[in-house]
């Protein structure tokens, strides 16, 4: 039986939460970045603002020149999660086949649902745009496909450029629309890929679709190696719009690793006692979060870019631990050991801490020399009162001086303010 899958995306997501909370704000060009950092990129624009100049990941402050009346409103990470939460179960009330691809983008399985609200997968799509809309002020547009795949690339490729925000891509439509577009359109092909399949003569997504398979292989591999072959599967397929693959509700991946990362002024991350601070800042929430998901850790890696604005460096190092952990200070002094031995001296731009190879944290390694069910007991504790209270109620000393982040890091979600 064929499926019927929506790719619902919401428009412009961020600043169309921005425009629904500021209604004076309706015909005006809206942006979303941080007003004070020129520096900064714009996270999101609306259509005006874009009808303007103004693109998504530009600096602020060219967006502004570009749009002298452009509108900046501060990020607010918090809201947006709780409105797409609300999506979600707004989408959850037509069927029980949700699954969150992105903040702003989910697949459903309707193919169910369709006998009991009636109608067209297409009046079905426009009947939850309207509900979206009306609950939360964002206009939504829907590629309707009969695979997760075909969804996908009817969303990209034309839902977004009509003026209803829906369209459908069924397999005997495929020669007449998505064959005849160039392959830097398929979905997952970036301008790497495109430069190879250009250079192999293939310049649109028919061109690969109606290639015999092992051909296509043949020229793969003869482009990139003999390690290609499943890249070649996988394209071969995507361009064809075959994907098996179901919708699942929810997030069911198990996590493989735990980490988190700072962007800094290299300005103020010069000298290692600074850097060391946000190291450890750093490693308390990697820990905090593995300890959360109830989960020790066998493999410490650190990450870190260093500039001096003229010249750059890049190091990732990973060691194996002694025994699988989620301690604050043995996950510490791993990390401060791997960042001593391999830092070049310049100062650091960018850190990052993760621990890897998880496994359940049912059962402990207990030593001779120090009492770890107890420290377990300790860090627990601690976590309870954060959770709480907020992860600012308990902080290390360190964090208190003026390299300290963690403060800061407590007002945001993903680097952006709640």
């Amino acid at each position: 039986m064929s499926r019927h899958i929506f790719l619902i995306d919401g428009q412009s997501f961020y600043a169309s939460v921005e425009k629904a909370a500021h209604p004076e704000y309706r015909d005006k060009p809206v942006a979303v970045g941080d007003p004070a950092r020129m520096n900064g990129i714009v996270l999101a624009a609306c259509p005006v603002a874009k009808s303007r100049g103004v693109t998504t990941a530009s600096r602020v402050g060219e967006a502004m020149a570009r749009c002298p009346d452009l509108v900046v409103i501060r990020p607010r990470m918090g809201t947006y999660i709780q409105i797409s939460l609300l999506i979600t179960r707004i989408f959850e009330s037509y069927t029980e086949l949700v699954e969150p691809y992105s903040i702003d983008e989910q697949f459903l399985d309707v193919t169910d649902s369709l006998a009991y609200f009636g109608g067209s997968p297409k009046e079905l799509a426009a009947r939850i745009q309207q509900h979206v809309l009306q609950s939360t002020g964002v206009w939504s547009r829907v590629g309707i496909g009969p695979t997760k795949i075909l969804a996908k690339m009817a969303t990209d490729n034309y839902a977004k450029k009509t003026d209803e925000g829906v369209f459908e891509l069924s397999y005997d439509k495929l020669e007449s629309t998505l064959w005849t577009l160039p392959v830097h359109q398929m979905f997952m092909v970036a301008s790497a890929m495109t430069r190879h399949f250009n250079r192999m003569g293939l310049s649109s997504i028919g061109d690969i679709a109606r290639m015999d398979f092992g051909e296509f292989k043949r020229r793969m591999r003869r482009e990139m190696g003999k390690q290609s072959d499943i890249q070649a599967g996988y394209y071969w397929q995507t361009a064809r719009g075959i994907d098996p693959s179901p919708v699942e509700p929810g997030i069911r991946h198990q996590l493989k690793s735990v980490s988190h990362g700072k962007a800094l002024r290299w300005n103020l991350y010069r000298e290692l006692k600074d850097i060391e601070v946000v190291l450890l800042e750093l490693v308390v929430e990697v820990c905090q979060r593995t300890r959360r998901n109830r989960f020790l850790g066998s493999v410490v890696s650190v990450a870190a870019a260093e500039t001096d604005g003229v010249r750059s460096a890049w190091f990732s190092r990973q060691l194996t631990l002694p025994q699988p952990t989620s301690l604050t200070h043995e996950v510490a002094a791993a990390a401060l050991k791997l960042f001593r031995e391999h830092w070049h001296g310049l100062p650091v731009s960018r850190l990052s801490i993760a621990l890897s190879q998880l496994t359940d944290d049912n059962v402990i390694q207990l030593t001779l020399f120090e009492d770890r069910a107890r420290a377990y007991r300790k860090e627990r504790m601690i976590d309870a009162i954060k959770e709480r209270y907020g992860s600012t109620a308990i902080m290390r000393a360190s964090s208190l001086l003026e390299a300290g982040v963690a403060r800061e890091r407590a007002e945001q979600i993903g680097g952006h303010y709640k």
